[in-house]
């Protein structure tokens, strides 16, 4: 937001002696913002605030579990670039949103919580909910205050708002004493920010002699690769991204959010082969990744190499592994920059650089080959990998694919490939399992006219699965597949390489459920699949529901005791079973 016209009020026009409340002060605030849905579950604390919402025309979505409240702010999040917004009661309804918080919190995605509080007349009285949720949200923020007074409610929602955007994006939280919210003030009195008119450009600009030595280091480079991460979708940076690694001819490779930057098929696009790109380059670029445990804490990227790199957020440049250099803004327009400054400098040399990505297009094939066998087993149980695979297969230009579970999520980022920017989603890096309908259902408020397909671990599903209803009762059809192998097995294969089989299979066995079932109770579409090769007919069923406007469930059963694969960098151990077992 960049105008700079001196700040109109929404309430200087207002007749005289005309009072608000406070939750209709909130529900004006988050129309400045632009929130057009909030996500919640309702309690006597914030109810004023929905009163608020129906007259600003704001969709109210209120769900099973604060946790998803949470999860399905930060999907929206995620899907529109805008902040999310989750509205909970106070005391256990704010302590049950703590992990959705936390999760976008680490995974940088900008939403408001808004929580209840007892009223100020009966502070330190012991009232009904009455927890110091400042306190345990200050950690897991970027802001977190009390509103005072009712005059103050639409303000300080535009002050989080603003601090969602200081730096690397990421939540708040206000909490609002019940008399505050349901006070009602003179609305002239009221301090209700223009939209547009309380927040600067986030769209910074690196030291502009960083960026030419970014150029120059490119431009002078033998073999140059680059990693693409979640911040290139946040910053919506794709165009820019794909634009510089065309114009310089470099092997780009993706993470996180950043999947689906360059399509399947593209020349630079780069899936299998990132250990031998970065073992073997002289330039490095990271663009919008941390050096966190998905990069070994920056110990993947060879010691002599030089290492460039791009990120929101000053703190983590450096962090964890020394660098050559480090630019700091909006990775899109430092893209840009970067590619504007190329011409003129040392020839980048198409020929040099097209035979080594000709060696890394040779090695990607043969690695796509030796899992060949795996993502075409037709072997019952049935391989995960044939899962992951047959998704890929079936996604369209316009499916969203969201991963929820530690298994699912590890194995499908071998095969499942989005077709466009900010077609995947994960939970991120707290690893949080549940996400999945909670994203589903935000991705398909946002995108009604595209297919949303979730692929679930068992375990996952059933923390946030009851949800699934809440799809059904606001017409939010996604496509759901289970993994189903009745187990939490990334943990269990870890616990039973390291114990044995007799004390491994402690803590992470589930029951067989049927979740096919489970679907049809709940209103929608459901099957089960036992054969690989009924895994399509089953999902064009569910496609054919989704499009009815039904949410559908595919429960696939599949083995928990297969073998598992190195790939890149990943060494995922195996599940060495005994014969017997």
């Amino acid at each position: 937001m960049t105008e700079t016209a001196s700040r109109t009020h929404a309430n200087e026009t207002a007749p005289k002696g005309e009072t608000i409340s406070g939750g209709h002060l909130v529900a004006k605030a988050l129309k400045n913002e632009g929130v057009d849905v909030i996500f919640t579950l309702c309690g006597g604390h914030i109810i004023d605030i929905y009163d608020g919402c129906l007259d600003e025309g704001i969709k109210i979505i209120d769900v099973r579990h604060e946790q998803v409240a949470a999860h399905a702010a930060d999907g929206y999040a995620r899907m529109t670039g805008r902040p999310g917004c989750a509205v909970v009661t106070a005391g256990p309804g704010t302590t049950d949103a703590v992990t959705g918080i936390a999760n976008a919190f680490r995974a940088e995605s900008p939403m408001l919580m808004i929580g209840g509080q007892g009223a100020h007349s009966q502070h330190k009285m012991g009232s009904l909910q009455d927890l110091p949720h400042v306190d345990i949200m200050r950690s897991i923020t970027k802001f977190a205050a009390t509103v005072p007074a009712t005059e103050r409610v639409a303000d300080m929602v535009s002050m989080a708002f603003r601090e969602c955007f200081l730096g690397a994006p990421g939540p708040s939280f206000l909490e609002i004493p019940r008399d505050v919210l349901d006070a009602k003030v003179d609305l002239a009195k009221a301090r209700i920010p223009a939209p547009g008119r309380y927040r600067a450009s986030t769209r910074l600009l690196a030291d502009t002699d960083d960026i030419e030595r970014a150029a120059d280091l490119l431009a002078r480079s033998e073999r140059p690769c680059i990693l693409l991460g979640t911040q290139v979708w946040t910053c919506r940076a794709a165009g820019a991204a794909a634009s510089l690694v065309r114009k310089l001819n470099i092997p780009a490779y993706m993470n996180g959010s950043g999947r689906g930057t360059l399509p399947p098929g593209d020349p630079h696009h780069f899936h299998r082969t990132r250990r031998q790109a970065f073992d073997r380059a002289d330039v490095i670029v990271i663009v919008g990744a941390p050096f966190d445990f998905r990069m070994g804490y920056g110990k993947r990227l060879r010691a002599d190499a030089t290492v460039i790199q791009i990120d929101l957020d000053y703190r983590t440049v450096g962090k964890n592994r020394d660098i050559s250099l480090g630019l700091v803004g909006d990775v899109g327009r430092i893209l840009e920059a970067i590619e504007a400054a190329g011409p003129g400098r040392v020839d980048n040399g198409e020929s040099r650089r097209k035979g080594r990505l000709d060696e890394l297009r040779t090695e990607e094939a043969v690695r796509y080959e030796k899992l060949l066998p795996q993502f075409r087993s037709d072997a019952t149980p049935i391989s995960p990998y044939r899962v992951a695979w047959e998704i890929n297969e079936f996604l369209t230009e316009d499916t969203i694919y969201i991963g929820d579970g530690g298994d699912v999520v590890t194995v499908s980022a071998q095969a499942v490939q989005p077709r466009a920017p900010g077609h995947w989603m994960d939970p991120g890096p707290l690893g949080t399992l549940g996400v999945g309908v909670p994203f589903a259902m935000a991705a398909k408020q946002v995108h009604p006219e595209k297919e949303v397909l979730c692929y679930f671990g068992d375990g996952a599903f059933a923390m946030t699965g009851w949800e699934f209803e809440t799809c059904v009762r606001f017409g939010l059809p996604f496509l759901g597949i289970v993994g189903n192998n009745s187990a939490m097995n990334q943990i269990r294969c870890g616990q039973i390489n390291k114990y044995g089989a007799q004390r491994g299979n402690v803590g992470n066995l589930l029951g067989d459920v049927p979740f096919g079932e489970f679907a049809k109770m709940l209103g929608g579409h459901g099957d089960d699949v036992r054969e690989p090769s009924q895994i399509r007919p089953a999902l064009e069923r569910a496609r054919e529901a989704v499009a009815g406007g039904q949410p559908a469930l595919v429960n696939i059963w599949v083995d928990r005791e297969r073998k598992r694969t190195r790939l890149n960098s990943r060494h995922i151990p195996l599940c060495r079973m005994p014969a017997s077992a």
